[in-house]
């Protein structure tokens, strides 16, 4: 993997401000859209997988001129049939594009494909924006502003809440912080993919943010899952659990969504169980970093791995609940 040149001194790494700015944003559904004008001519975007493609996807339904790249070339047909255009490197499009956008997997990948060889940081040049809108650490994050703006162009850390459905339906919450200039630049575009945006300062607020929904929702599924295999086992049909929790205080569109697959053990993947668990090994870092416990999320993380030990990486996270069906039969 291709690393960024310079790296950061972990004591010197900071996740929140002491007075961070704040501000949240609902999509504009009215006159209040903005003009063609103050929306960036050419967006770049890149990585085309189970988010990347609908997110893309909504750009170019939305008149936008839109290039693509993606490692397997093939993913960025189905984009160029809409009217995408095609470059075959993250360089290349960032060269070529006022704004180019980035979804990756993880961190890693978030690193080669803004600073590797033919990295999107060897391409882009003053004045244009980055706008990394994977789910990293707030060290990569760092690591990745960094490189962006020493070639004199913007950066902006935008990690998304929400998975394959809203993605699709451009209703996704963005969690941003970095550069104010870009964030307001590229506002309008944040609104054709997603229903609210925040704005949360200083870089490595929005990577951290981002860790911490996940974490819970990460924990909300293992206990969820836990409810389930239980009440299978003691007599209780789980489906009528799942109606009896969507009528309570702790209901959550999480469990009416899953929970009916969960009860018939299929797990359409929305957002890959791999993930998940990446997520939350982020997670524990970032409280390590600032010696907080997080107990209940370290036993959620095994569970995860168990699964992921089970052959359930590429299933939807709710497939952890296969990981708790095999300890009881243990």
């Amino acid at each position: 993997m291709a690393m960024c040149s310079t790296q950061l001194n972990s004591q010197f790494l900071s996740f929140f401000p002491a007075k961070p700015r704040f501000f949240v944003s609902i999509k504009a559904t009215s006159a209040s859209t903005p003009k063609d004008d103050d929306i960036p001519a050419s967006i770049g975007f890149l990585g085309l997988g189970i988010m990347g493609t609908p997110m893309a996807q909504n750009l170019i339904k939305a008149g936008r001129d839109v290039t693509v790249w993606n490692r397997t070339k093939s993913k960025c047909e189905p984009l160029i049939s809409l009217g995408a255009k095609y470059k075959p490197s993250p360089e290349e499009v960032a060269a070529s594009c006022d704004v180019t956008f980035a979804m990756l997997a993880d961190p890693e990948s978030a690193l080669d494909v803004a600073c590797g060889k033919y990295g999107a940081a060897k391409g882009i040049s003053p004045g244009k924006g980055y706008v990394d809108v994977s789910t990293v650490d707030g060290e990569t994050s760092k690591l990745i502003c960094e490189q962006i703006r020493a070639t004199g162009a913007h950066f902006l850390e935008a990690p998304v809440s929400g998975s394959k459905k809203p993605a699709e339906d451009g209703q996704l919450i963005f969690l941003t912080a970095g550069d104010e200039v870009l964030y307001e630049k590229v506002a309008s575009l944040l609104d054709i993919m997603g229903k609210s945006r925040f704005y949360l300062g200083e870089v490595g607020n929005g990577a951290a943010m981002k860790l911490v929904v996940n974490m819970v929702m990460g924990s909300m599924m293992a206990s969820f899952s836990e409810g389930l295999v239980l009440s299978e086992k003691v007599g209780p049909d789980p489906s009528v659990l799942v109606e009896v929790i969507s009528q309570g205080a702790i209901n959550a569109p999480m469990y009416a969504l899953k929970g009916p697959s969960m009860v018939k053990s299929s797990y359409p993947t929305a957002f890959p169980l791999k993930h998940q668990q990446k997520d939350l090994r982020l997670a524990l870092g970032l409280a390590e970093s600032v010696s907080q416990p997080i107990p209940i999320a370290a036993a959620t993380n095994e569970l995860y791995k168990v699964a992921k030990s089970h052959g359930l990486s590429d299933q939807d996270f709710s497939a952890v609940i296969e990981a708790l069906k095999v300890k009881l039969q243990q």
